[in-house]
C-alpha cells in the first residue's frame, strides 16, 4: 500500500530557491491581472508566493482596532472598521521578472567569484 502524506507537511515539499526578490519589477503572465506589471513588495519562499504592488487586490473586512502596531494586516493599526483592499498572494510561477529594457525574461544563476549572480536569460544582462 502507498503511504499517504498531507500536502502541507514540510517533509513532503522540497523548497526551490526563488529567483525573484522583493523590489524587483515583474509582469503577471496568467490570472486575472495578466499583462500588468508592478514592484514586488514581499516574498514568501516557503509558500512560493509573492505580493505585487497594486495587483491581485482582495477585500478584507477589518474590525475597529485600537492604536497598536502589531496588526497582521499592514496599515490597519488605529483604524476604523470596514472593508479595506490589500494585495493578495500570487504564485511565483505566474509572474516573470522584467529585465532592464522592460521585457519579461527567465532568470539563471551564475557564479562569479563565489557569489551567486542573477542573469537574464534573454539578454544575458546582470540583474543584481
Amino acid at each position: 500500500m502507498s503511504e499517504r502524506r498531507s500536502p502541507g507537511s514540510a517533509a513532503v515539499r522540497r523548497r526551490r530557491t526563488m529567483k525573484i526578490r522583493s523590489g524587483d519589477q515583474v509582469q503577471v503572465m496568467s490570472g486575472k491581472d495578466r499583462g500588468k506589471s508592478g514592484r514586488v513588495l514581499r516574498v514568501e519562499p516557503e509558500r512560493e508566493r509573492l505580493y505585487v504592488e497594486h495587483l491581485n487586490m482582495v477585500k478584507r473586512h477589518v474590525r475597529p482596532k485600537p492604536s497598536q502596531s502589531n496588526s497582521p494586516i499592514s496599515g490597519t493599526a488605529g483604524q476604523l472598521g470596514g472593508v479595506i483592499e490589500v494585495e493578495g498572494p500570487i504564485h511565483v510561477s505566474n509572474v516573470m521578472l522584467l529585465d532592464a529594457k522592460g521585457k519579461p525574461t527567465r532568470v539563471r544563476i551564475e557564479r562569479e567569484g563565489g557569489q551567486r549572480v542573477r542573469v537574464a536569460k534573454s539578454s544575458g544582462a546582470r540583474l543584481d
